[in-house]
């Protein structure tokens, strides 16, 4: 039990335990999409974990899918990021900055002109985004041009940069979760015949692309990525999984990539969703191994002591439990979420959960 809370050498960074705190969707950001006022407070609360992934934030304008999500593209939001990252360092936490474009997975509303957005293929998404104060329904994409690729590279090389400018410790590549990386991966969302579709290559050309001009950009020391490949998240679906994953991982290895950070099973939902071998995974990746989707103490304890994972992600325990390690350690009882305050509003539910020596 006691190896989950022991120091562990991420790259250039010691981390205090081997615990992460997930990215957390909150739907708090203020005008400019900057960091809420109440973000710093609420990331140094959480400061014990061994590190903290900051949420998905959008890359461009184009990036976003969801109201009051923050970004990282304008001097503003680099600015609102600094007071987070600055609040974290001080509480002697370590914390990344998980960097997003979520393709299909989005609505005219919160595209610029009112455009549609965009896709590897003029697929909708089955799914839903919170837009103008409710869920609704995702609009109908546009496929990419081949053309408007490179400039997708380049915004995520520039957003990690703007990570670094606005002090982050690194940056983690949203390659999940059906979002556009993980659309370009599967056969389901991408119907291409080009250079980006078809075979097993090349629909992981653009995540390996935008990993390789990340990693170019701020180290490959200081860069992971996140992938899922077996949820069904947004409504993405693949007929290969495991040749798909298999070959995106062996090159993302290559990279020389701090951490591999896999949802495995379905996103906030049974591990167990279609068969797929992790463990291969965990082989192959020549990096940190970062272990998610429903693990406890106990499952996590029984993972890393049988070596499939270096350190255990954790996401929406630390919602309501700003010192989740304390708990951990002490056995305490956890609080609960208020899912009434999950997504928008105030510092209630999102900073003003108790530790327990407030309780």
């Amino acid at each position: 039990m006691t190896q989950i809370f022991e120091p562990y050498n991420l790259g250039p960074l010691t981390l205090a335990n081997r615990i992460v705190m997930a990215p957390l969707t909150r739907n708090r950001a203020a005008a400019g999409l900057v960091p809420s006022p109440h973000a710093a407070e609420y990331y140094a609360q959480r400061a014990t974990a061994g590190l903290l992934i900051a949420e998905a934030t959008q890359i461009s304008p184009q990036a976003q899918g969801y109201q009051d999500t923050p970004g990282i593209y304008t001097s503003d939001q680099i600015a609102g990021w600094r007071v987070v990252t600055d609040a974290v360092h001080a509480k002697g936490g370590r914390i990344f900055l998980q960097l997003w474009h979520v393709g299909r997975v989005s609505h005219v509303d919160l595209q610029p002109g009112g455009a549609a957005p965009v896709a590897p293929s003029a697929i909708p998404a089955a799914t839903k985004t919170f837009v103008n104060n409710t869920f609704t329904d995702t609009s109908m994409p546009r496929a990419l041009d081949l053309e408007e690729i490179p400039a997708i590279v380049a915004d995520f090389r520039q957003a990690a940069a703007n990570a670094i400018a606005a002090g982050f410790d690194g940056v983690e590549v949203h390659g999940a979760n059906g979002y556009l990386l993980d659309q370009f991966a599967k056969d389901g969302a991408n119907h291409r015949t080009d250079a980006y579709g078809g075979s097993v290559e090349n629909r992981a050309r653009l995540m390996l692309e935008v990993g390789a001009a990340v990693a170019a950009e701020i180290g490959p020391e200081r860069t992971g990525i996140r992938i899922s490949p077996v949820s069904p998240a947004n409504g993405v679906s693949s007929s290969d999984p495991q040749p798909q994953f298999d070959y995106i991982v062996d090159h993302l290895s290559k990279l020389g990539l701090v951490y591999l950070h896999v949802v495995e099973g379905a996103t906030g939902g049974p591990r167990d969703v279609a068969p797929f071998d992790f463990a291969g995974l965990r082989r192959r990746f020549s990096g940190t191994y970062i272990a998610n989707n429903g693990y406890d103490l106990d499952l996590a304890t029984a993972h890393l002591a049988a070596g499939e994972a270096d350190l255990i992600a954790f996401g929406r325990p630390f919602i309501a439990n700003p010192d989740l390690v304390a708990r951990l350690q002490s056995g305490a009882a956890l609080n609960e979420i208020n899912p009434a305050t999950m997504y928008g509003g105030g510092a209630e539910g999102y900073s003003d959960y108790p530790t327990l020596s407030e309780a």
